[in-house]
């Protein structure tokens, strides 16, 4: 599979301005020779957000938010990291590497794209002729502005009018079959899939319509909904009907409410609920998940009161507990029998919908009440059963503060958990309190690095401490040959080398780290630290001579390079050969 080169990575971030692609978002106060904020990624009063034009970097001290232009554009346009990496392109008159434009989108799917596109437009002709489709909108208040924001369309009535239109030859008709607009009956006719219905197009994350939800004017005309099938497309599993519209609509997104059709996402948008989305015929799937926190930190499940209202949340609730990181949020709100958020918000108005959110049920709260339905609390065997059935699922939840806590309470309802007494003061063993530790001369070489990439250019390969066995060692040197690679390479540039590596974090710690000094300064403490290194390899080749001398005896060539070392060390040989 065709990836993007490094090479093209490092010359797009070198000609883009971090600060002018952070600026237009967040605005930015200058401070020294750096930016600062508030931070985009969480809520907070002082600035704690710094972007450094030097590094091309971004990094909150706060909640630990840190990374590239490439990155800033993920995390707050909530981009796929081609589409990040197509939209610097663009803005630096750049060509994305043609391999990787085929691993994006093939010629085969930018035909699809346009198939759907057409189809969508079509529907949109369609809705203003036909008297039916306008007046079922209008009785459900789905005013001129809300279809045209969703475009909103109309299948006429008759089973070839859209593959008349737009087939206009056999090679279309595959195609418009291919992308799920067509079916075929036993005798292999083929006809229009979607007949006489209100039709939603579904777009992905960049606004392209992938597929359709139609609604039935009337409920005897077959299923209420219908949706696309399954194509190279469109993967129900893993889209969110109005999730593009949300992020047309919100420059932050702080919530997001996940209703059950389209109507209700179309109804909430029309009284200013401008945060819903819907999943698509489908229980919410770990992909769901996922894709609802990486675009908001607190996520609200709106299903029925019933029985399968209730089977709807828990899977949901399964689905997003492995991925309550600390920071997330989820819960659940049941509506009374009979109504939906469409029906409610008309009732109610926002005020209403918005307070029945405030109260909905905490995740927490929910998870321990599900599982304490049929158990007897009052009784030891129950609360073993209650443990039982809630440690499997606690161990899915990450590390962290939420984890910990949902455990303490497990622990307070069970008993469960329950540490002993700590041990008496007199038989607790006392460890001596250390001093703090002088970081090692290979974590200061890497922060000077880090902090100015051309200073690599300062030191000759093969580098003297190569066999040096300390940590961080190879880290080191993979960071100098980088660096001499690529001589003008940002430090940005330099971590995204790194964006996939478990290194990452620790590298864009030691980036924003605060070091004295100047540009001078560190190449002379760069100098002196490698030099500190080489005489620490050579002692530790010296070491390795003289244990192997007195346990097995050394060969002429062992003999020579120990003589060597101890001249060299001795300061009277200035290169070992």
């Amino acid at each position: 599979m065709a990836r993007i080169p490094d090479a093209f990575i490092d010359e797009l971030l070198a000609r883009t301005d971090i600060v002018e692609v952070v600026g237009t978002r967040v605005p930015l106060k200058r401070q020294g020779k750096e930016y600062s904020a508030c931070c985009p990624f969480h809520d907070e009063r002082s600035p704690s957000f710094t972007v450094s034009p030097t590094k091309q970097f971004y990094h909150c001290f706060g909640c630990g938010a840190h990374g590239t232009a490439l990155s800033f554009l993920m995390n707050y346009d909530r981009l796929e990291f081609l589409d990040a990496v197509e939209e610097l392109a663009r803005r630096n008159g750049m060509e994305v590497p043609k391999e990787t434009q085929h691993r994006n989108v093939s010629d085969d799917s930018r035909e699809l794209y346009a198939a759907l596109d057409s189809s969508a437009r079509f529907f949109q002709r369609q809705l203003e002729t036909s008297d039916k489709a306008r007046a079922y909108l209008d009785g459900r208040g789905v005013d001129a502005a809300i279809r045209t924001q969703f475009s909103i369309g109309y299948a006429p009535d008759g089973f070839s009018v859209l593959k008349e239109a737009l087939g206009t030859d056999e090679r279309r008709v595959k195609l418009l079959d291919r992308a799920g607009m067509l079916s075929k009956n036993d005798r292999g006719h083929v006809y229009d899939k979607f007949r006489d219905r209100v039709m939603f197009p579904i777009h992905d994350r960049r606004g392209r319509v992938i597929a359709f939800g139609g609604r039935v004017l009337d409920k005897d005309d077959g299923p209420k909904y219908l949706n696309s099938p399954e194509t190279v497309l469109f993967h129900k599993g893993r889209e969110l009907y109005g999730l593009w519209q949300v992020r047309q609509a919100n420059q932050k997104i702080a919530r997001l409410i996940v209703v059950e059709g389209y109507m209700d996402v179309v109804s909430l948008f029309q009284y200013g609920v401008t945060q819903a989305v819907a999943t698509l015929g489908t229980a919410t799937t770990p992909d769901h998940a996922e894709l609802l926190f990486r675009n908001a930190p607190d996520v609200y499940f709106c299903f029925d009161g019933d029985a399968a209202g209730e089977r709807a949340a828990w899977r949901a609730l399964e689905s997003v507990l492995p991925r309550m990181k600390d920071g997330r949020q989820a819960f659940f709100l049941f509506l009374p029998q009979g109504e939906d958020p469409d029906t409610i918000v008309r009732k109610e108005g926002v005020a209403g919908f918005d307070a029945r959110l405030h109260d909905a049920t905490p995740l927490s709260q929910f998870f321990f009440d599900e599982l304490s339905k049929d158990i007897r609390l009052s009784t030891l065997d129950g609360k073993a059963r209650l443990a039982e059935r809630a440690k499997p699922l606690l161990a899915q939840i990450p590390d962290g503060a939420f984890g910990d806590l949902m455990k303490q309470r497990l622990t307070e309802i069970t008993g469960v958990g329950a540490q002993l007494p700590p041990p008496s003061p007199a038989t607790t063993t006392r460890r001596p309190i250390n001093a703090a530790t002088k970081p090692s001369l290979v974590r200061s070489t890497i922060v000077r690095l880090l902090h100015k990439p051309s200073l690599a250019l300062a030191l000759e390969p093969p580098y003297g401490f190569a066999g040096l066995r300390q940590p961080g060692v190879e880290l080191l040197i993979e960071l100098l040959d980088i660096v001499r690679t690529r001589p003008d390479i940002t430090t940005g540039a330099l971590l995204e080398h790194f964006s996939e590596r478990e290194e990452l974090a620790a590298l864009q710690k030691l980036a924003m780290q605060a070091i004295p000094g100047d540009e001078d300064s560190w190449r002379t403490e760069l100098l002196d630290a490698v030099a500190q290194l080489e005489r620490q390899s050579l002692q530790q080749r010296l070491d390795e001579l003289q244990a192997k001398q007195r346990n097995m005896g050394l060969d002429e060539a062992d003999k020579y390079e120990l003589r060597v070392l101890l001249l060299a060390r001795a300061g009277r040989v200035h290169t070992i050969g």
